[in-house]
């Protein structure tokens, strides 16, 4: 079967918001940029802003630095990109999509705004959510048909995978714009889900970390000896807690919530170890601590 392109009287976009510059906004505003696209990030406030500036600049120097980007390609790509912290900004976006905090709340306010906000009809409003529903967000617009799920993964620049989820109301031929777009403009490689929690990816990998937690939680095994049987005897190129750590317990615990919210299947339910590690701010890899220790820069 081969690839949709786009639908007749569809066009790829040219202009794209990214709400939210955080570690996934800003490697998808990276790679948008990098593939010339006129981009725009919002953030919340001036402060969050230049970070989420030098976020990118530091990722597109690591990529120079490393060969794989020459530095004439990563200055183009820095300057196709405003940072802001006005929403209204993304008024005249064709594609947006959001990368704010993974809670529900806070989502659906955002893709009410944004209805208000961008002004193409056309104009579609994506998620990165993890397992949020894609249905909520939509109905918190006017355009359910125009939203969907665009679920990239961490590192954004270097992994190759976009998971495209769409709603009961999504309109079949923005998902095959929306796959085009991941195709053949960002050059990656997507697969399509339903709308259910978890989706393709996190459905069959979050189990599987919570396994780990448990084991470790039970005495079991130490965090190091589990990751090390897993890279060692498996081949994986990461252990399981630590690749939570990467992911960031938080977001692990908020995406096997909504996973045990959906399906009440006791696999998906968060251990107490990993609920306690939230409450505590040990969130992996980017709060310097979690099942494993981190240098911070």
């Amino acid at each position: 079967m081969n690839a949709p392109s786009y639908p007749a009287g569809a066009r790829s976009p040219q202009r794209v918001g990214v709400v939210g510059g955080g570690q996934m906004g800003a490697g998808i505003a990276e790679v948008c940029a990098r593939a010339g696209l006129d981009t725009v990030v919002a953030e919340a406030d001036a402060t969050a802003a230049r970070a989420a500036r030098e976020r990118v600049a530091v990722s597109l120097e690591r990529a120079v630095q490393r060969g794989k980007l020459d530095r004439i390609s990563a200055e183009d790509a820095l300057a196709r990109l405003l940072f802001t912290e006005d929403l209204d900004d993304l008024a005249d976006r064709q594609l947006v999509i959001e990368a704010v905090t993974e809670n529900a709340d806070a989502k659906t306010e955002l893709f009410t705004a944004l209805d208000k906000i961008v002004e193409d009809p056309e104009a579609i409003l994506a998620t990165n959510t993890s397992a949020i529903p894609v249905m909520r967000l939509g109905m918190a617009t006017r355009r359910a048909d125009h939203v969907l799920g665009l679920h990239f993964f961490n590192p954004v620049p270097v992994l190759p995978l976009v998971e495209i989820v769409s709603s009961l109301h999504t309109a079949p031929r923005v998902t095959d714009t929306a796959e085009a777009f991941v195709r053949d403009v960002l050059g990656k490689t997507a697969v399509r889900s339903q709308d259910r929690a978890g989706f393709v990816v996190n459905a069959l990998l979050v189990p599987y970390l919570l396994s780990a937690v448990r084991m470790a939680e039970s005495g079991y095994a130490g965090a190091a000896d589990i990751d090390n049987g897993m890279v060692l005897g498996c081949a994986h190129p990461m252990g399981p807690l630590r690749l939570a750590d990467l992911i960031g317990l938080d977001t692990v615990a908020a995406i096997a919530e909504s996973l045990y919210d959906e399906f009440r299947e006791p696999l998906y339910a968060p251990p107490p170890l990993l609920r306690r590690m939230v409450q505590a701010g040990l969130l992996g890899r980017k709060a310097g601590r979690g099942f494993h220790t981190y240098a911070q820069d």
